[in-house]
C-alpha cells in the first residue's frame, strides 16, 4: 500500500489530542471538573483523582497557564482554601479532545473487527463473504 506524501495531516496524527489535556492526571482533573462546573476545592480534587499535594499542585499549574483552568485562593474561617473551575475556553478544547479521542476509539474498533474476522472465520471454517 502506498501512502501518498503530502501537507495534510495523515488519517491517524489524530491533531486534536492535545498533550496538555492527554497526561492521565490532567485529564483526571479536567474530567473532575467538567463533572462539577461550580468548581471543586483543592483537597476535593485530591481526593477524586488520587494524587499529592505537591503532584495536583503542579498539574493544576500546567492547566491554568494553558488557560484551560482557573484558580480562585481565599479563606474561610482563618482557613484558606482553593477553588479551581474549568474556563470556557478550557471546556471547548476539552471537548475537541474528546471528539478527537472518540475517533480513536472508533478507529480502533473498525480495525479490530478487521483483524478478528479473518481470524473468526478460519476457525470456523466457514469461507468469508
Amino acid at each position: 500500500m502506498k501512502i501518498k506524501n503530502s501537507s495534510s495531516p495523515g488519517r491517524f496524527a489524530y491533531e486534536g489530542l492535545d498533550r496538555v489535556i492527554h497526561e492521565r492526571a490532567r485529564l483526571s482533573v479536567l474530567t473532575s471538573l467538567i463533572a462539577n462546573p461550580k468548581g471543586l476545592t483543592f483537597n476535593d480534587l485530591k481526593q477524586l483523582c488520587s494524587l499529592t499535594d505537591g503532584n495536583l499542585s503542579r498539574h493544576l499549574r500546567v492547566l491554568e497557564k494553558s488557560g484551560l483552568i482557573e484558580i480562585a485562593k481565599g479563606h474561610d474561617k482563618n482557613r484558606p482554601f482553593t477553588v479551581c473551575r474549568i474556563t470556557s475556553s478550557g471546556r471547548k478544547r476539552y471537548l475537541g479532545y474528546l471528539t478527537t479521542l472518540e475517533q480513536v476509539v472508533r478507529d480502533a474498533a473498525k480495525a479490530g473487527k478487521d483483524e478478528a474476522l479473518p481470524h473468526l472465520v478460519g476457525r470456523l471454517a466457514i469461507s468469508p463473504v
